[in-house]
């Protein structure tokens, strides 16, 4: 059900610290990592792929940062329902349903807003590209 889940941090150097740390014992390791020309990154860890997600965040989120939670799907027809869905409902769409090549090859994902603004996506791994 849980593909991947990831947090915002306000300190993300403290955070790769905290986590590098904590994570080790527990016999995860940083696996991932991604940086932007504006200072923010996104770190992930896990045993084979990473499943937890760490990144910094724009200052005017206030103290209820959003989280993101991706869920599995088996296929792109049925990360496009997800999205279809929850437009439905009125949700926003973050990033259409797609390949995300920067992530690896036969990622196939699609984002959304939850009502609480949490960063909500439907991913499969299993897409050749187009």
């Amino acid at each position: 059900m849980i593909d991947h889940f990831g947090i915002n941090c306000a300190d993300l150097d403290a955070a790769t610290t905290f986590y590098d740390t904590v994570l080790a014992t527990l016999g995860h390791t940083r696996l991932k990592e991604f940086s932007d020309d504006q200072g923010h990154g996104a770190i992930g860890y896990g045993t084979t792929k990473p499943d937890f997600w760490i990144s910094r965040f724009s200052d005017d989120l206030g103290p209820n940062r959003e989280m993101h939670l991706a869920f599995s799907a088996p296929d792109a027809a049925t990360v496009r329902a997800f999205v279809e869905a929850a437009v439905g409902l009125g949700a926003e769409v973050l990033h259409e349903p797609r390949h995300f090549p920067e992530y690896h090859d036969h990622y196939y994902g699609g984002f959304v807003r939850d009502p609480d603004g949490n960063n909500v996506e439907a991913v499969c791994h299993r897409v050749a590209p187009e």
